[in-house]
This record gives structure tokens, sequence and C-alpha cells, in this order.
């Protein structure tokens, strides 16, 4: 998968979007729906009404990118459906993208640095 260098935010939009949309109309979700700035170089998440596609907009610094995922025999695990927006670890967004039940990857404990002592 390509993730852009110093990828850390993942937004994922919980209501099914229409998948006519292409970046400009990612964008205006992302903007006026979710109150997010879409050129902030996070990476945002729609998915299908069917689940079984999502797409991926990320300002990459000169650009927009717009990934597209097709699941041939299976859905993507969602969140129920809702208004709103779910924040993501990138390990979460990796396995939601491999098709993945992304739930089930926990958030890596905070690591505290040992003294030099």
């Amino acid at each position: 998968m390509m993730v852009p260098e110093g990828f850390i935010k993942v937004f994922v939009a919980l209501e099914p979007v229409d998948f006519r949309k292409g970046h400009d109309g990612l964008v205006a979700i992302t903007q006026q729906v979710l109150g997010l700035d879409p050129f902030c170089g996070a990476a945002f998440v729609f998915r299908s009404k069917r689940a079984d596609r999502i797409k991926v907009l990320i300002w990459d610094g000169t650009g927009l990118v717009l990934m597209h995922k097709r699941l041939e025999s299976s859905a993507f695990v969602w969140p129920q459906v809702r208004n709103g927006v779910l924040r993501m670890t990138p390990a979460q967004f990796a396995a939601l993208f491999e098709g993945l039940d992304w739930r089930m990857v926990r958030p890596a404990p905070e690591q505290r640095p040992q003294s030099a002592c």
C-alpha cells in the first residue's frame, strides 16, 4: 500500500458517500460535512453504500491523491453508520485497507523513554 511519509492522522467518514464523487466532491464533503481541512496531510476514508469499496483522499503536499479499492468477495468492516467522523490509528487503517477487522488492532501503549542513569 502506498502511504505518504509522516502519515499520522486518519479520519473515517461514518456515512456512505455517492461513489461517483471524485477529488473535488470528496474535498467538499470533508470541509462541509466533516468540518475538517482536506489539505492538512491527513487521510480521509469514505465508503460505498454496500461497504465493498472505499476511497481514500490525501493531500501529499503537491496535490490531492485519491485511492480507490474494491474488495472482490467481502465487505470492509465499518463502524455503525451514523453522522460524524471516526479517528483511526495508522495500524487500524492498514488493517481496514487490507479488508481485515480493524477493531482487533489496539493502539500501542504510550512508550516513555528510560532514564540514562
